[in-house]
């Protein structure tokens, strides 16, 4: 033991010297051709981009830092993390004990109830979405950087080693090859003793052993150099299977993410027929819609800017009753009382005859007729007349 520490140790100070020497350029260095270089950086780049992915992603997933810290310590102890009640579901909790104290059988309350049920539906989607994320994306982004990239970098450092190992051996050869050279000099019979033939000649005799011994030492330096090498380049050209591999769970994660925001935007759909329907119990003879636009005039924005903010309104086929579809509009006379004035909020393209196309800022004259859905009035621009979306219009007094 004590000669393999002795030994170690001799390796260890002839890598430090060499190392020392290459930083202030008193030694040669090995350079891997650029092929490995270029795999190299490709490496240290998937690596550096994994970490920050990953993290954000936990970010976005879990945006409580404590929560993280909590989760992040159960896995390393290997326990099971516990169960969390989700922002939603704990919003849907506190409007569910709101409604059962101020009453659930009033308005207030049965609102309260329908928005509570959503909340709850909403919380449900996101735990599933963050067990789908976690698993799909999460996982494999983590054990590339604790599995595959670890084993990169045990290679590389033993590479280093190898390298460190091969340029020493080079130092070491040149030098006994220049001292040899210098003890094979015939000094001159006429100036010096002749017992200075016989130490020359021994001195030539052991730099020749010397030299034997460092091109020995150099050769197998060279083989452990070029077989580490080659283990190293596997190893980092497989990092092109890593990216194939995260490419398949980036697209389940972009699946998974769809999924959760469609039934959300479901989920809030539903609830918002049931609170028209239920507004125009309490409030009768009024319109149901926004008295406050949702964002400002859009008529000075962009196109682009405008279809990016403008909300999604579900198809007139899709909500207008059986019998609504096949009335004829030019037919219906407007209410003799109940009509009122609108602002257009947005440009909106009619889907078919049956709907009124609008312009941003115009006004129009707007009413309801019994039956419709709530989310579409009867609107009126000179002689045209059409269904137009509530959720364009600003209602006027």
């Amino acid at each position: 033991n004590m000669k393999k520490l002795a030994s170690d140790a001799g390796i260890f100070f002839t890598r430090a010297v060499q190392f020392t020497e290459e930083k202030f350029g008193q030694a040669e260095k090995t350079e891997l051709d650029a092929h490995f270089e270029n795999l190299l950086a490709r490496a240290d780049s998937t690596k550096n981009w994994t970490e920050k992915i990953l993290r954000q992603t936990e970010v976005l997933l879990q945006p409580n830092p404590s929560a993280r810290v909590e989760e992040f310590l159960y896995e390393k102890l290997d326990r099971k993390v516990p169960s969390r009640v989700t922002n939603g579901e704990l919003l849907a909790q506190y409007m569910a004990e709101a409604a059962g104290e101020l009453g659930p059988t009033t308005p207030y309350g049965k609102t309260l109830l329908k928005v509570a049920e959503a909340e709850k539906q909403l919380g449900a989607a996101e735990r599933d979405f963050i067990h789908t994320a976690s698993i799909s994306f999460l996982t494999p982004l983590r054990n590339f950087l604790e599995g595959d990239w670890k084993t990169i970098s045990k290679e590389r450092r033993l590479l280093q080693n190898r390298r460190l190992d091969l340029d020493a051996c080079k130092a070491r050869l040149k030098k006994a090859k220049a001292a040899e050279a210098k003890a094979t000099t015939v000094p001159d019979f006429q100036e010096t003793r002749p017992r200075n033939y016989i130490l020359s000649a021994s001195a030539s005799a052991l730099w020749n052993d010397e030299v034997d011994k460092a091109e020995q030492e150099l050769r197998v330096a060279q083989t452990e150099f070029d077989r580490q090498a080659e283990v190293t380049r596997l190893l980092l050209e497989g990092i092109s299977s890593t990216h194939v591999n995260h490419l398949r769970c980036l697209h389940e994660f972009v699946k998974s993410q769809t999924t959760y925001y469609a039934q959300c935007y479901r989920h809030m759909l539903d609830l918002q027929k049931q609170l028209g329907s239920s507004q125009g119990a309490i409030f009768p003879g009024t319109f149901v819609g926004t008295t406050e636009p949702a964002s400002p005039p859009l008529s000075s924005t962009s196109p682009t800017t405008a279809a990016a903010t403008m909300p999604v309104v579900p198809s007139v086929a899709s909500l207008a009753p059986p019998g609504e579809a096949s009335l004829c509009l030019e037919e219906v006379a407007p209410p003799a009382s109940g009509t009122r004035k609108a602002r257009v909020l947005y440009d909106y393209e009619a889907a078919d005859s049956s709907e009124l196309a609008l312009l941003a800022d115009e006004l129009i004259t707007v009413y309801s007729l019994p039956g419709m859905d709530p989310d579409w009035l009867i609107g009126e621009r000179g002689n045209k007349k059409g269904k137009v979306p509530v959720t364009y219009l600003e209602l006027l007094s």
